[in-house]
């Protein structure tokens, strides 16, 4: 098993008031050449807006974006119809295909808190299609919970993707041992809060470790730990 370790305070850092980025993969002004993506996850912010503040109408195309809600309210409109207001514990997904525009603004009076990720597609120029599903934390304590996944159902999201994604909460110190699908050959993983210990190496609160060459991994969780995992191929 091979690990990388990304802790809070190396990531790039994007401040214009309103917007607070912090980038663990290279992305808008921050460019760093040892993180140009992790496999085909390309993108991975974890992103603060202030009360009125919001990203405008713009466009995607040929990506699977998705976003994890962790504190405040915000809103999504978007050119398929789609216009609602989503609370923490959603997660929502935009499976870009051949294009959309979206608008996303903090319509609450507390600060937003959310992670944004970008995947690369199985498949180009599919058809675009907007999906949110609704994690509440009481129902996901002491266990992993599947939020996004390559096949369809009702309990969670579904993106064009051989990729897997699951939130973790655990209330006492936990070991959980995770089997990789057999097509996917990396692990993300975010801590949220608290610690994850990886191969006798503590991952800490907003850290990351990428993880490849194995098929299972042991993550070993503080108390009151959050964190979220991210599997997927390395390559299309």
């Amino acid at each position: 098993m091979q690990t990388h370790l990304t802790r809070a305070a190396d990531r790039g850092l994007k401040d214009i008031g309103w917007l607070q980025s912090n980038f663990t993969l290279s992305f808008s002004s921050y460019a760093n050449p040892l993180r140009n993506g992790f496999g085909l996850l390309r993108v991975f912010n974890d992103d603060f807006v202030q009360p009125g503040g919001g990203f405008g109408i713009h466009g995607h195309a040929n990506m699977e974006i998705i976003s994890v809600l962790l504190a405040g309210s915000m809103n999504h409109k978007d050119s398929l119809g789609y216009s609602e207001v989503i609370t923490p514990g959603s997660v929502q997904i935009m499976s870009a295909g051949t294009g959309l525009r979206h608008e996303e603004y903090n319509v609450g009076e507390d600060e937003v808190n959310f992670l944004q990720i970008w995947i690369e597609p199985k498949l180009q120029n599919v058809g675009p299609r907007y999906q949110r599903r609704q994690f509440p934390e009481e129902k996901r304590r002491n266990q992993l919970t599947t939020i996004v996944s390559n096949e369809e159902g009702q309990a969670h999201c579904w993106i064009n993707q051989n990729a897997k994604l699951s939130l973790g909460h655990y209330e006492q110190p936990t070991v959980v041992d995770y089997a990789l699908k057999p097509l996917n050959k990396m692990v993300f993983l975010f801590v949220i809060s608290g610690t994850v210990t990886v191969a006798g190496q503590e991952v800490g609160t907003r850290d990351s470790l990428g993880i490849w060459d194995t098929d299972a991994v042991r993550f070993e969780t503080s108390a009151d730990a959050r964190f979220l995992l991210i599997e997927a191929p390395i390559n299309h």
